[in-house]
């Protein structure tokens, strides 16, 4: 959208750490083509040197990408260093909106020390869950124990330094602002471009036939390969499901490092031939046209947009107790413990297999999850505190 007016756009400064096709990355994208950029702009402060599945549609829209180091203990001040830099040097930002969860609260606090009036904080994310059972399956990585204690010793920093908070929900808004942190804390809904997740028959007997699924249920799962969705347990339920229905087939879209490892699991738990890895993809909405039922046992999670955009096409989920079951708007979500076995999860799961899936369009809008009004709400918050 070109420019045309003498005034010039403000400028927002969005923080996080690459952008690609994960969840916060996706709800800012849907808030970024939506608003009017004549009035508002994003820019982006962004923590890898590789470049993101969205940077060349970021530059189109207008916005910019600066790089920073890493975050991490190794490069501490030479990070801060960095980031003071760039806050002397960008005084363009009068508004910093950071979407690093505890993180936020490193960056948050050169931007208040610099100057910038106006620091969001917005969690995407509720880290309240743990395992460290050694005997347990489900038991966290050391990587994921670390990012854990260092994510929640870090909360009390976002608190002192964001003078405005942000959730994707209540559940990540007490996670990172606290038990009482309710009445100061502004919802921003993951909102999406419903009318682009419509269930349509027609669409998903193509797709099922170019995908070679005719004659299969189709279990489907979006999210990149990262600890938190939980892909062991995933794969576990999915070969419970395969005892008893060996016409299935799985089909799971992301991206990252670990993928080759969950590969190599399937083909190790002898399920490879029914699992399709098909990466990162653009054309989510269609390919959740393909799928039966949705799958999703994250073990921590805020309010992810997938179940949101799963919920616009139609369809039945079963998901993760640990999900905040706000998020069920259609009456389509089916919350489980993942204290259940996979046996649990793969008995629940057959039962959804059968239901007669119709366009949940009009829930979501009426929910409150469609980006047109809540685009116009987000920008219409940064323009009265720039203007005021």
């Amino acid at each position: 959208m070109k420019n045309n007016n003498a005034e010039q756009p403000i400028r927002i400064l969005q923080v996080l750490t690459i952008m690609n096709r994960g969840g916060a990355e996706a709800m800012i994208m849907n808030y970024y083509r939506n608003i009017d950029r004549n009035k508002v702009q994003f820019d982006f402060l962004l923590h890898r040197q590789e470049k993101g599945a969205y940077d060349d549609e970021i530059k189109s829209l207008g916005g910019k990408i600066y790089i920073m180091p890493n975050i991490s203990p190794k490069n501490y001040f030479s990070y801060i260093s960095a980031v003071r830099a760039f806050f002397k040097t960008h005084t363009e930002h009068r508004i910093i909106h950071s979407h690093l969860n505890g993180l936020s609260g490193i960056i948050l606090s050169q931007a208040k020390k610099e100057g910038v009036p106006f620091r969001i904080a917005h969690s995407h994310t509720s880290l309240f869950h743990l395992n460290i059972n050694p005997f347990s399956k489900k038991k966290a990585s050391l990587g994921y124990v670390f990012k854990f204690l260092v994510q929640n010793l870090l909360r009390k920093s976002v608190r002192k330094n964001a003078n405005y908070y942000f959730s994707c929900g209540d559940k990540a808004a007490r996670w990172l602002f606290g038990l009482d942190s309710k009445p100061n804390v502004k919802i921003i809904n993951n909102a999406i471009a419903t009318d682009e997740f419509e269930y349509d028959q027609e669409t998903s007997s193509n797709l099922r036939k170019e995908l070679g699924l005719q004659g299969y249920k189709v279990i489907g799962h979006v999210g990149n390969f990262v600890p938190e969705k939980n892909h062991v347990f995933l794969l576990d339920v999915f070969n419970e499901v395969q005892k008893k229905l060996p016409k299935t087939k799985l089909i799971l879209v992301g991206g990252g490092p670990g993928q080759q490892y969950y590969k190599d699991l399937s083909e190790q738990m002898g399920i490879a031939e029914n699992v399709i890895f098909l990466g990162v993809r653009k054309d989510v909405n269609h390919l959740l046209q393909a799928f039966d039922v949705f799958l999703f046992p994250s073990t921590n999670e805020g309010l992810p947009v997938t179940l949101i955009e799963a919920q616009a096409s139609g369809l039945k989920i079963i998901a993760s107790e640990n999900i905040s079951n706000e998020l069920d708007i259609t009456g389509n979500i089916t919350f489980k413990s993942l204290e259940s076995t996979p046996v649990e999860w793969a008995n629940q799961l057959i039962q959804m297999f059968n239901y007669n899936r119709v366009s949940t369009h009009q829930k979501i809008v009426d929910g409150n999850y469609d980006i047109k009004n809540n685009a116009a709400e987000l920008q219409n918050f940064y323009l009265t505190k720039v203007k005021n």
